[in-house]
């Protein structure tokens, strides 16, 4: 059965650019977490913390896309190093004014360029499909392995930016990010035979939201996203409320596990016909997942509860991302897998706030529910839209 890695991993430049992408994808949550903890334990100062950190998933959410679709019209060589320039040096700026007591306001205006940062990941799902050529199989191989790649990037980076910035200095975590996001740029540029060709600007017209399809996908990744956030704020408040805080790390990488074992062992079932057309199976899969959750009131079962949770919600995750690739010009194939993540982060962001405020006005035991009903509403866009766009694309394919 991993026969389909080991031709995955046969093809051109595929090593190399996949362990760019290891590395690289582990900057943004490493730099975001980082400048938390550095904010958080050097000043005691929660909100400004949480405030920055926002600030700069927002500066990613709003510009990132932007930096992708330069990357479509002029290749990644030629706009990811500027790209990443500017980024290290919007960040520095922020870290220097923060070690020299500068205002407030001075590290919110470095936080805006901070934005730039380049989605490793979309540039690493675009090189898939790239050498991927004509073959559904291996591109579904290869979106199931870039997820799987995704979450073991959120269980490292947080543990690692922390762990840095505690035993070394406030820093340290947002350095080393910055230090692999220049590692993982420059080996993604270095080797640029396999990357897609750049598209002519006669092929970006409108913005690339004006596309049904797209919209559906993003609003299916936000969802996603919601659920991610609302069990993070959940698990930790219901770990507190039965007495042990400390378990809600081993809960939450339970939950990534789920997800990663779901995600490898999907990328190796043979599939047919259009990533459109599993949307709705997975949105099955991802609602039926979300029933353990609200039914289980200890910390032994509330474990197994999120490992199913994050299996169940891995389908959506990698079906959604290889319909991208199918319902957009190749022209813009970047900035659209950029506009799929930022939706995650955004959902994220939203689904820990939302969630937070729940458990404070109404206790732990309802804290699942947030991530429960963003993940019902997120199953029927994904079960709805999927249908509708499976149907246009068969049309299509048709005339």
């Amino acid at each position: 059965m991993l026969a389909a890695y080991r031709d995955l991993f046969a093809l051109p430049g595929a090593r190399w650019f996949t362990s760019a992408g290891v590395l690289g994808r582990l900057s943004r949550p490493m730099f975001a977490l980082g400048v938390l903890t550095m904010v958080s334990e050097t000043t005691g100062r929660y909100g400004l913390a949480g405030t920055l950190t926002a600030a700069l998933q927002l500066s990613t959410a709003a510009i990132g896309p932007q930096t992708s679709r330069f990357v479509d019209r002029y290749g990644q060589r030629r706009v990811l190093r500027p790209a990443a320039a500017v980024t290290v040096a919007a960040a520095g700026a922020l870290l220097l004014c923060f070690h020299l007591g500068a205002p407030d306001w001075s590290l919110f205006v470095c936080a805006v360029p901070v934005g730039t940062m380049p989605s490793v990941g979309a540039m690493t799902r675009a090189r898939w499909t790239a050498v991927c050529g004509n073959s559904p199989q291996l591109l579904h191989t290869a979106y199931s392995l870039e997820s799987v790649l995704d979450e073991a990037a959120f269980i490292v980076a947080p543990m690692f930016s922390i762990e840095l910035s505690a035993l070394w200095f406030p820093t340290a975590g947002p350095l080393w990010a910055l230090g692999f996001l220049i590692v993982g740029v420059l080996m993604l540029t270095v080797r640029h035979a396999v990357e897609p060709p750049p598209h002519p600007r006669r092929s970006h017209r409108g913005p690339v939201l004006n596309s049904f399809g797209l919209r559906v996908l993003v609003a299916t990744c936000l969802g996603t996203g919601i659920v991610f956030g609302g069990i993070e704020v959940a698990t930790v408040a219901s770990a507190r409320s039965l007495g042990d805080q400390s378990a809600a790390g081993q809960m939450l990488a339970a939950f990534a596990l789920g997800a990663c074992v779901s995600s490898s062992a999907f990328g190796l079932l043979r599939t047919a016909g259009e990533p459109t057309g599993r949307l709705p199976f997975a949105a099955a899969v991802m609602i039926s997942g979300m029933i353990p959750m609200q039914l289980t009131h200890s910390l032994a079962s509330l474990t197994a509860a999120l490992l199913i949770a994050g299996a169940a919600v891995a389908p959506v995750s990698v079906t959604t991302k290889a319909a991208v690739v199918r319902v957009v010009p190749r022209g813009r194939l970047a900035e659209s897998l950029t506009w799929a993540t930022a939706g995650v982060a955004l959902g994220c962001a939203l689904g820990a706030s939302v969630s937070g405020f729940v458990v404070d006005a109404t206790g732990a035991a309802v804290g699942y529910e947030v991530p429960g009903a963003a993940g019902a509403v997120t199953a029927a866009v994904a079960f709805l839209g999927g249908r509708r766009l499976h149907a246009r694309l068969v049309a299509r394919h048709r005339v």
